[in-house]
């Protein structure tokens, strides 16, 4: 009995000098020129008005040529296959949308990079500035639509969703790199400016959801392994009215965007900030 407890004992200490292998651990830390690149999202990611809708695309779903998957395909010499739909919510990834089939349906086990940019209009976080814009007017348009109360419970099943997304992602293509890319900063950070004639109550409720929507984004990242590029972050600086805005106030120029969008510096910014994040190892392999 003294062998068998000097054995258990020795394995144990054997098994604590081992370091342990997260699923994390791995994912491959770049992608390389030629492999397969799936993006995923909504209209962030498809980037509607940003340049000419692609060829051969569904009209309503908006993808500009110059979207940020487009670019950083081009300069990481990448094979894209965009799936990114305006106007898309988590139920869209999973599931079809009318003529529209699953975004995740796109991925296969040849794909080797998977960028998400979802879960804004789960949470009405676009239509409700656009929502305060219009009580804002004085003549506002007759699109309009009326403020959306947000529950705990839509929070519950964009999360749920997020979660169901990337474990999809991951059973159909289990060596892709996932990375989720929050949305870009559109609201200003102190007070309404010009370009986003809202009230302060409003600024303050919708800032409110932005923050909410990137915490979550980054736990179901942390939570599900997967990775997050915080775009939110990095474009913090250049909301509208700022010197340099990377996304469009209540107007947009003509082949430059929609209102409340990236613009296509933003989507620029957005590529460039990407390769750079990529050609990083995750965070998991620069800790050990």
């Amino acid at each position: 009995m003294g062998q068998v407890m000097r054995l258990s004992l020795a394995v144990g200490a054997l098994a604590l000098s081992i370091p342990a292998i997260s699923h994390a651990d791995a994912r491959p830390a770049a992608p390389v020129p030629g492999e397969r690149y799936v993006a995923m999202g909504s209209s962030f990611a498809a980037g509607p008005g940003v340049g000419p809708n692609k060829p051969d695309t569904p009209s309503r779903c908006g993808r500009g040529q110059f979207n940020y998957p487009a670019l950083l395909a081009a300069r990481l010499k990448l094979d894209l296959v965009d799936a990114t739909c305006s106007g898309a919510t988590t139920e869209h990834v999973l599931g079809p949308w009318k003529e529209i089939p699953p975004q995740i349906e796109a991925v296969d086990a040849s794909a080797r990079l998977v960028t998400i940019t979802i879960g804004g209009n789960d949470i009405a976080f676009v239509g409700n500035i656009m929502a305060a814009l219009c009580e804002s007017s004085a003549k506002p348009d007759p699109r309009c639509q009326p403020w959306r109360e947000i529950t705990e419970a839509d929070w519950a099943a964009d999360e749920r969703n997020l979660r169901a997304i990337v474990q999809g992602v991951r059973k159909r293509a289990p060596k892709a790199r996932i990375v989720f890319v929050d949305y870009i900063t559109v609201l200003p950070a102190k007070d309404a400016c010009p370009a986003l004639p809202i009230t302060p109550e409003r600024l303050e409720q919708s800032k409110a959801v932005a923050r909410r929507l990137s915490r979550l984004t980054a736990h179901v990242a942390r939570a599900e392994f997967a990775e997050v590029f915080r775009f939110s972050e990095k474009s913090r600086t250049h909301a509208p009215c700022s010197d340099k805005p990377w996304s469009n106030g209540m107007t947009a120029p003509v082949e430059d965007g929609i209102p409340v969008h990236p613009n296509r510096i933003g989507h620029e910014a957005a590529a460039e900030g990407l390769a750079a994040f990529l050609g990083k190892p995750p965070a998991s392999a620069r800790r050990r």
